[in-house]
């Protein structure tokens, strides 16, 4: 008898109870029915962000909750209709689902710009890339470097320009971020400002908290900048570079937009490009002018190596035009999503005429305001006397701005043209410019050589990435 009333007691124990769903024991009949969602932890929390960790606890938490309570409620034999089962898992499953799209929210959250604007003054040699510079490092806003790059050119110049793509790019980038210790492989351990290369020509280098001569609001020049300001130490570049909302670098060592795309989709980087171009018959003309000083710029355009190359000259200007048609087809036929808003293309030739409306589409361009004070000083600079002295090839001064965008139209041979205009034809019909057909058509002044921007230019507005 007490054998048989046993097993009626075990077997009572096993069977399920009236209202459980088919097939359900009682919990705890069974090796591991006990577990609940959220009773161990997995390791794919190690790879988690702090956050995305401390969400995915709430939710194993809640769950190991609901679990737990079903599980006493089940150990006290209550008897439990199927219909309150299935409400209750009902509930679990939709609080589950509404602390997943918490956590995923979080997950996906876009990150916030960087703090700082950066601006790359894309160009080439003797194309007015100074100028603007100058446009955007007078500004109390802006920290500004002229051809930082300079510096791996002639640490490198055995490479061609292809090869420190890369070099030149990641010393860029480390400006930018006013990370300053990039210079330490190109520059003497122990320097100062006027190690940099052309450092007087920025203002914010002979402000504070760079130099102590002058305000921020000040107008600078080099001349006075290299007299008061060349002592003090180089880690002040970096000091001030901190200070400033933007940070402005003229570049004249990118010859392929493409190279450019990892600072592009750099998420520390907010890096727009202004591609300042000039008709390419002014640039030779300009370029003759400085003809010792970009003898090893050209070596490495040419990859040459010191080796002697007939007609280096056109075959430079060759690449830098095939270099101009290339960014700019780049960055307007089907360019990367990336690039919206961030590719503005500006002609020399515009710019001279109508500086201050050029200026202040760049100025917009950039998160800028133009000032009275810049108001004042652009006019000064752009309607000085002639078209400025050899000697000042590279100096920033008063000239009559017009003048020197038509200087060459006097200055070159027409045998010099045809040649140019052999070698950079793309590059003039591209960017908006009037071949000429002979030496009267060169000389007659009234015949305008630069075209109207085209009203089928590409336009950001009309952009469609899916096309």
């Amino acid at each position: 008898m007490l054998q048989r009333g046993a097993g009626r007691a075990a077997a009572a124990r096993a069977a399920p109870l009236p209202g459980d769903a088919p097939g359900a024991g009682r919990i705890g009949s069974s090796p591991g029915s006990s577990r609940c969602p959220g009773s161990s932890a997995t390791s794919e929390s190690g790879s988690l962000s702090p956050l995305a960790a401390r969400v995915r606890g709430w939710c194993r938490e809640a769950a190991g909750s609901f679990c737990n309570c079903f599980s006493s409620v089940r150990m006290a034999r209550i008897r439990i209709p199927s219909t309150i089962v299935i409400i209750f898992v009902t509930v679990q499953t939709g609080f589950l689902l509404f602390m997943y799209a918490r956590y995923s929210s979080f997950m996906t959250q876009p990150e916030e710009k960087p703090s700082q604007v950066h601006i790359l003054i894309l160009s080439s040699w003797r194309s007015g890339s100074s100028f603007v510079g100058q446009l955007f490092s007078q500004h109390p806003s802006v920290f500004y470097l002229m051809e930082p790059a300079w510096h791996v050119w002639v640490t490198m110049y055995q490479n061609s320009a292809k090869v420190l793509h890369m070099a030149v790019r990641d010393l860029v980038r480390s400006v930018f971020l006013c990370d300053m210790s990039v210079f330490d492989a190109y520059m003497p351990w122990k320097r100062n400002l006027s190690d940099l290369f052309q450092w007087a020509v920025s203002r914010a280098l002979c402000s504070a908290p760079a130099c102590d001569s002058f305000q921020r609001t000040d107008i600078t020049s080099e001349m006075a900048c290299k007299t008061l300001c060349g002592r003090y130490p180089f880690s002040k570049v970096e000091e001030a570079c901190k200070t400033y909302s933007h940070v402005v670098i003229k570049e004249v060592r990118f010859f392929d937009l493409k190279v450019l795309y990892p600072l592009l989709t750099d998420p520390s980087l907010n890096l727009k490009i202004i591609h300042l171009v000039r008709d390419p018959r002014a640039v030779v003309k300009s370029r003759e002018q400085s003809v010792k000083a970009l003898v090893r710029d050209n070596g490495i355009v040419l990859s040459t190596n010191g080796t002697k190359v007939e007609d280096s000259k056109y075959k430079v200007m060759q690449e830098i035009c095939r270099s101009h048609v290339q960014i700019y087809e780049t960055a307007t036929l089907k360019p990367p999503h990336f690039l919206k808003d961030r590719y503005l293309m500006i002609r020399f030739e515009d710019l001279v005429r109508d500086p201050l409306s050029e200026i202040s589409e760049m100025y917009k361009f950039a998160d800028l305001s133009l000032t009275p004070m810049l108001k004042s000083w652009i006019h000064n600079i752009t309607h000085g006397q002639g078209p400025g002295k050899k000697k000042e090839a590279f100096r920033i001064t008063s000239r009559d701005a017009i003048s020197v965008s038509q200087a060459w139209r006097n200055a070159l041979s027409f045998q010099k043209i045809k040649k140019i205009q052999e070698v950079c034809r793309g590059a003039i019909n591209m960017l908006g410019y009037q071949l000429v057909d002979s030496e009267k058509e060169q000389k007659d002044l009234s015949l305008d050589l630069v075209l109207p921007r085209r009203q089928n230019q590409f336009s950001w507005s009309s952009f469609n990435p899916e096309h």
